[in-house]
This record gives C-alpha cells, sequence and structure tokens, in this order.
C-alpha cells in the first residue's frame, strides 16, 4: 500500500469488507485493514444464522424487516456462502402460546412467511424432535458460513480496485484541527497512511479504534458460547419459541449442528473469562428440543463476542439491547472524516455497509448508486475457489471450520 487511498475502513468482518466492496464498486478509491485475518472477530465466530426476521418480529419490526430483506438477497447473490435450510419455531409443554400467536401475527404484519405445524407434523418434519414440542411454525431462516462471506466481499472488493490488507493492525490516529489527520498502521502495511475518511468497522472493539482517536463511541460488549456436536440429518434451524434465552437455537451444519447461546456482559472484547455453566446449560436447553444432542460428542466450542451499541447501558442482562445498526458521525466529537458503524446483525451487513457508503460518497461528492443487492458476490458458486480464499485471507474460523475447505463430493 505506497499511496493514500480516499477511504480508509478498519476492520475485515462481514461490515468492513462489505463497506469497501461497495465503495469500490462505486469507484472510490479504498482499502481495508484488519489486525489479523479475515473474520476473525465476531462475524467469524457466530453461530452463523441467516435470520429470517422472526426472532426480532414483535419486539423490534424494523430490525426484523432488515432481516427478511438481506435474507432475500443474500440467497440471490451469495451462492455458497448461505445454505437455505428453513427454521422452525417450536413451541414446547410449559411455553407461553399466546407468545407463539403474537409471533406469527407479527411476522405476518411483515411480510415473513410462516406455516403453522401441530406438534406431530414437527417431529415428522424434523424427526428426533422432542415428544414436548406441542406445536411450532416454519420461518424462511438459512445458515451463513462466514468465513466464505468475508473472502467474497473482499474478493469482490479487489476486483473493483480496492486494497486488501489483513495483519494490518492500527496503531495510532491522528486528530488535528477537528479532523483526521493521518492513521498508522503497523504490521503489513507499515506505514502512515492520510485518508480524506476513515471508517471504523471493528464492531465490538469500536471503542478501541474511537479512544485513539479521542472520541466515545459506547458499546456495550455481551459474550456468547457455541457448541459444535456430531449429529446429522437436521434440516431446518430450530429456535425455542420463547423470549429469546440461553441455548434457544440450533443451526444445523454438514454432519455437525451448532447449540447456542448465552449472552453475559465483557468489558474487554479481547480479554474475558469464560465459564463452564454457559456449556452445560446451552447444551441442556438445546436438548430440550433435540434431545439426542444431550449425549452428543462436542466437535469444538468457542465465544463470539457481540458487537452491541448501547452508550447508556448500565444493567447486566443486555438480551434486550437492540440488534438494530448505528452509523455515528464524529465530526461532532471534533474528529471530521471519521465514522463508527456499529450494532447489527451478520444477516444485515450489507444494509449497514450501503448505508455508510451512501454517507460516505456524500462527503466525498460521489454521485454514483449501489450495487451490491443485485450483483453476485466474487466467486459465489465456487465453493472450492472460496475456501482458497479463506485461506489467502487468513480467514478461517470456527463457526463454519465443519464446512469450509471439507471436500466436496464430486
Amino acid at each position: 500500500m505506497s499511496d493514500d487511498p480516499t477511504v480508509l475502513v478498519i476492520g475485515g468482518g462481514a461490515t468492513g469488507t462489505g463497506i469497501a466492496r461497495d465503495l469500490a464498486g462505486r469507484g472510490v478509491d479504498a482499502a481495508l485493514v484488519d489486525r489479523g485475518g479475515l473474520g476473525g472477530g465476531t462475524s467469524g465466530r457466530s453461530h452463523g444464522l441467516l435470520h429470517s426476521g422472526a426472532r426480532y418480529a414483535e419486539a423490534d419490526a424494523e430490525g426484523a424487516r432488515e432481516c427478511i430483506e438481506e435474507n432475500r438477497t443474500l440467497r440471490s447473490i451469495a451462492g455458497a456462502c448461505v445454505r437455505d435450510t428453513g427454521g422452525l419455531f417450536v413451541r414446547l409443554a410449559g411455553d407461553d402460546s399466546d407468545y407463539l400467536e403474537e409471533k406469527i401475527a407479527a411476522c405476518e404484519e411483515i411480510g415473513i412467511e410462516t406455516e403453522r405445524l401441530d406438534g406431530d407434523a414437527a417431529r415428522e418434519a424434523v424427526p428426533g424432535l422432542a415428544g414436548a414440542v406441542e406445536e411450532a411454525f416454519r420461518v424462511p431462516d438459512g445458515v451463513i458460513y462466514p468465513s466464505r462471506l468475508v473472502a467474497a466481499n473482499a474478493a469482490d472488493a479487489e476486483r473493483h480496485g480496492a486494497t486488501v490488507r489483513p495483519n494490518a493492525p492500527v496503531e495510532d490516529v491522528t486528530v488535528s484541527d477537528g479532523a483526521v489527520e493521518s492513521v498508522r498502521v503497523g504490521g503489513a502495511v507499515d506505514a502512515t497512511l492520510s485518508p480524506e475518511v476513515v471508517v471504523n468497522a471493528t464492531g465490538a472493539w469500536a471503542d478501541s479504534i474511537a479512544e485513539m482517536a479521542g472520541v466515545e463511541v459506547g458499546m456495550a460488549p455481551s459474550r456468547g458460547v457455541m457448541v459444535s456436536v456430531d449429529y446429522d440429518g437436521l434440516d431446518p434451524v430450530l429456535n425455542r419459541c420463547r423470549d429469546p434465552d440461553d441455548g434457544d437455537i440450533v443451526v444445523p451444519h454438514d454432519g455437525e449442528v451448532v447449540l447456542g447461546t448465552t449472552s453475559v456482559p465483557v468489558s474487554d472484547p479481547d480479554d474475558y473469562e469464560t465459564a463452564e455453566w454457559e456449556i452445560e446449560r446451552s447444551v441442556e436447553e438445546c436438548a430440550a428440543m433435540l434431545p439426542a444432542v444431550a449425549d452428543a460428542p462436542t466437535v469444538r466450542t468457542w465465544w463470539g463476542v457481540r458487537p452491541l451499541y448501547a452508550p447508556d447501558e448500565t444493567g447486566s442482562d443486555r438480551r434486550g439491547i437492540s440488534r438494530g445498526f448505528t452509523l455515528l458521525d464524529h465530526e461532532r466529537d471534533g474528529a471530521a472524516g471519521l465514522y463508527s458503524v456499529v450494532g447489527g446483525k451478520l444477516t444485515t451487513y450489507r444494509q449497514m455497509a450501503e448505508t455508510t457508503a451512501d454517507r460516505v460518497c456524500e462527503r466525498l461528492g460521489v454521485d454514483a448508486t449501489c450495487e451490491t443487492a443485485s450483483e453476485p458476490l466474487a466467486h459465489a458458486d465456487d465453493p472450492e475457489r472460496l475456501d482458497e480464499l479463506v485461506a489467502e485471507y487468513g480467514g478461517a474460523n470456527p463457526t463454519d471450520a465443519d464446512v469450509v475447505g471439507a471436500p466436496t463430493d464430486d
């Protein structure tokens, strides 16, 4: 990276690579840096759920609409980065039947497709489903393979002229006369850059970058455990039909299922304790829906940190924090040219990127429209090439370790 880019994007997860892709597609000179391999933060340490929006429908209609819109978009542009499994919300004996009715009504109001099933029909559709399931309904959930998704966005960004540099940590941000003057980048870049615009897309780590520039963001990160166990034959994502709680999602992979998750506040997304009870509770609660997972061999266990934005957060229960996203313009804080995009979900990364790119282009006087919702991602229909790119970008991550790079059937 010999020249100063017009826009420097910090953070190589789904949102950051999505922003670089969007800007490059509009003809903006963009560069992206990440301190490690791509997708190594929240994106690659999630449960990989492609949300239909049903999880949020009754509590956050706007967020649910964003999910179903982006769900449909990713199915059309992301190819082998996603898998269409469908989803099932199940109500167990003792769960509130009124909650199920409220959720279905909210889904229908938003436009999320549903199909009711009684307990017997649900068990016929999902062999091994618990006898305690009294009723269920289908939704268009799916699975995201985030390592591939991030690599595809990065490759698309480079195809359109952007520069992508993993293993290039930001070491300092200099602000002078109320505007960002330069960014010191180490590692693979080892240079001081002077971009016109800097985008902080580091998710749960957004406070760290903002502090270098002398501004505040206000993240409220929380950790959650994922447990992948051997289990073959589950088709749809399973969701417990109750208020969001520990261990209420089972995500199918190839020969495995991912069980999750917990929500425990952390103060430092790089340095936090983990607890055995989180694993035990997640397995126990998921087994209430799919009993055989209680005794299934564990393949791997990992924790991720949610990039929750809540500047006024003081409580310990962060499940109620909105999963919507926010774009902060730090000109108001005395750091013109610096933006932070925070919050959001993996499913809505592309929309987050579009909103950010719109604002950046407005600032730069660039009159170009976003094409990312209609243009397929680079190599989207070539899983072998995608997996090669994952390796090239250093982005192999635990969420999809059983899929990315696995042998394919001839």
